[in-house]
C-alpha cells in the first residue's frame, strides 16, 4: 500500500521570481546612485543545442532585470587565443562587471585556462581558483550559482542551519564541492558522497540535509532518506517512461514523500540558477563600486 505523500514541495519557481523582482529593484538603485548600470557578457563557443538555450534565457532574464546583457558568439573552430583575446577585452571592459564562459566548451579549448583568465572579480560563475580558494578558507567569494540558490532555499525552509547533518551526493566543482564549503560555513556536520564512498545508502540515511547532484536519474531511493529529511535534487535527466519522455531528478521523488520537504523537478533548483547569477553580476557590480545597497536582494 502506499504512503501518502506529506513532503512540501519546495518552490524553486516562486522563489526565484520573487528573487528577480527583488534584484530589479537593486538595479534601478544602482542606475540611480552611480549613473551606470550592471552588465553581464555570456560567451558561447559553438552550436551546442542546450548551451544555446541556456544562453538564450539567460539574455532574457539579464535584460528583464534591467541589466545590459552581452552575448558573443564564438564559431566552433575559435582558437584558444582567440578567446583569451576575448576575455582580455571583457575583463577591461568597465560596461562587463560579469563574465560567464557557457560550458562545455569544444574539446580542442582548455577550460581551466579559459576560466581562470576571467578576472575573479568578474568571475559570476564562481569557478575561478581565486574564488574557489577564497570560499574554501572562508573569505568574501563569488559563489557557483547552484549551490547559492540550493543554501537560500535551505535557509529559507530551515532557518539556522548549525548543527544539522548534512549529506552531499556528488563531488563536482560546479555543486558537489562547493555546496559542501556553503554548508560547513553554516556550521553544518557535512559528508560528501561519491561513486567510491562504501556504503552511500546508508549515509545519506543519516542526514538532516540530503543535497543530490549526480546526474543519475532517481538514483535516490525513497528508503535513503531520512523522514524529516529535507531534500535538494539538483538533477535533471530526461528519461523514457510508459513511451514518454520525461524530466526528472536525481531523487525518486515519489518514493520521498516522508520527507519534510524536497525540490520537484522541474521546478525546484533549475530556476534558481539563472536568478543567482544575476544576483553574482548585481554582487560584482557593488563590489567593484566599493557600495552597498540599502535592502539589497542578496548580502554582499
Amino acid at each position: 500500500m502506499n504512503q501518502p505523500f506529506l513532503a512540501e514541495r519546495i518552490d524553486g519557481k516562486g522563489f526565484a521570481a520573487d528573487l528577480v523582482e527583488r534584484l530589479r529593484d537593486d538595479v534601478d538603485e544602482l542606475r540611480a546612485r552611480t549613473g551606470h548600470t550592471p552588465g553581464l557578457a555570456v560567451v558561447l563557443v559553438g552550436e551546442d543545442p542546450a548551451s544555446a538555450v541556456y544562453v538564450g534565457a539567460k539574455h532574457r532574464q539579464t535584460v528583464a532585470v534591467g541589466m545590459q546583457s552581452f552575448v558573443h558568439r564564438l564559431p566552433a573552430q575559435t582558437c584558444q587565443d582567440q578567446l583569451m583575446a576575448l576575455l582580455d577585452q571583457l575583463n577591461a571592459d568597465p560596461e562587463v562587471n560579469g563574465i560567464l564562459v557557457q560550458l562545455p566548451l569544444p574539446a580542442h579549448l582548455d577550460a581551466n585556462a579559459v576560466i581562470n583568465a576571467i578576472d575573479p572579480n568578474k568571475d559570476v560563475d564562481g569557478f575561478h581558483i581565486l574564488n574557489a580558494g577564497r570560499l574554501a578558507t572562508g573569505q568574501d567569494a563569488l559563489v557557483p550559482c547552484t549551490p547559492l540558490g540550493c543554501l537560500m532555499l535551505l535557509k529559507d525552509r530551515l532557518g539556522n542551519l548549525a548543527g544539522l547533518n548534512a549529506v552531499v551526493v556528488g563531488k563536482s566543482n560546479i555543486v558537489g564541492k562547493p555546496m559542501a564549503q556553503l554548508l560547513m560555513a553554516e556550521n553544518c556536520t557535512v559528508s560528501v558522497a561519491h561513486s567510491k564512498t562504501a556504503d552511500v545508502p546508508a549515509l545519506c540515511r543519516g542526514a538532516d540535509i540530503l543535497v543530490v547532484a549526480v546526474g543519475r536519474a532517481e538514483l535516490v531511493r525513497g528508503d535513503w532518506i531520512k523522514p524529516g529529511a529535507v531534500v535538494i535534487d539538483v538533477g535533471i535527466n530526461r528519461i523514457e517512461r510508459d513511451g514518454r519522455s520525461r524530466i526528472v531528478g536525481d531523487v525518486a521523488f515519489d518514493e520521498a514523500g516522508h520527507a519534510a520537504a524536497i525540490t520537484p523537478v522541474p521546478g525546484g533548483v533549475g530556476p534558481m540558477t539563472i536568478a543567482c547569477l544575476l544576483a553574482n553580476t548585481v554582487t560584482a557590480f557593488q563590489r567593484q563600486h566599493h557600495l552597498a545597497l540599502q535592502k539589497a536582494a542578496v548580502a554582499v
